[in-house]
């Protein structure tokens, strides 16, 4: 159970980092995408490729969000 949390956390963490990273320099919504899941891919390099799907529209969805603000 340890080893779920610290992946859960470093998972966490990039997914913070790549969304405070985009938000102080954002792009059209291709190129973010596209940052997001090359972030994620050399951050967290044990996040398998279709997660990382899932994770890019959880954050672009959480930018788009933060932008109408």
């Amino acid at each position: 159970m340890k080893g779920l949390n610290l992946v859960l956390a470093a998972a966490g963490g990039a997914i913070v980092g790549a969304a405070v990273a985009l938000l102080f320099a954002p792009e059209k919504g291709e190129k973010t995408r596209e940052g997001i899941k090359d972030f994620v891919k050399s951050h967290c390099p044990f996040v398998k490729e279709s997660e990382i799907d899932k994770i890019a529209d959880q954050i672009e969805a959480k930018i788009d969000e933060v932008k109408k603000k």
